[in-house]
């Protein structure tokens, strides 16, 4: 899915590119400014040649350049791309301290779950709880929402009004909390606290699925209602 977004008010356009990958239909974003080559890239989870080629031909068709590889969270299926994006772009990823634990136990669970992994590089600094990443005219703002992992944060653009979401919030239900670092009762509480207080129209890009709204979420989501 490729979507456009139009700002008037401030006469530039926000490229987002998902991509669906590996078995665990992960969602791999790349995001750029319109009229600008640089790029994000949050969440790389290509587990083979072809998902791989699909993200490298769509930045080198647009002569885009990749600055920043963020992770919101490091769970096995949203990490399986980074090697390659490390070796191809050149960028280590970036993500939460607490964050580095789950991403040395990758190496004991992606064999757990029948898949290769090659090894991700580690950063050398890691993104805090909150602040900004300054990305040309855009500024990303983090919030740190775990509960599904001991790290999570997700990335809101304010002026554009989008999130990605990771998997914190999907359309219709919430990230599992079964595995290690997961707390239940603290994603609920991030989730109203730190995302149903986002304006309703923000559009919400999760880790998995489709594109929703925080409002469509406060209203009809049954784990949590705003």
């Amino acid at each position: 899915m490729h979507i456009l977004l139009f700002l008037a008010k401030f006469v530039r356009m926000i490229q987002i590119k998902r991509f669906e990958h590996n078995p665990f239909s992960e969602n791999t974003y790349v995001l750029h400014e319109e009229g600008h080559a640089d790029c994000i890239i949050v969440d790389p989870g290509m587990y083979n040649n072809q998902e791989e080629v699909a993200v490298a031909n769509y930045i080198v068709e647009r002569q885009l350049k990749p600055v920043l590889l963020l992770n919101t969270h490091c769970h096995v299926d949203h990490v399986l791309g980074n090697k390659y994006i490390f070796d191809h772009f050149g960028m280590l990823p970036q993500f939460h301290e607490n964050e580095a634990a789950v991403l040395s136990d990758v190496q004991v669970r992606a064999p757990m779950y029948g898949l290769r992994y090659e090894q991700s590089p580690i950063p050398d600094r890691f993104l805090p709880e909150s602040g900004e990443i300054k990305f040309g005219s855009v500024n990303i703002v983090l919030i740190f929402a775990p509960g599904h992992s001991p790290g999570h944060l997700c990335f809101y653009l304010p002026q554009e009004q989008m999130l990605i979401g990771g998997d914190v919030l999907f359309k219709g239900s919430i990230g599992r909390t079964d595995l290690p670092g997961g707390n239940h009762r603290l994603l609920l509480t991030n989730i109203k606290e730190k995302l149903y207080s986002l304006p309703d129209q923000t559009i919400v890009f999760p880790g998995h699925g489709p594109e929703t709204t925080i409002g469509n979420e406060k209203a009809s989501n049954p784990f949590i209602r705003g």
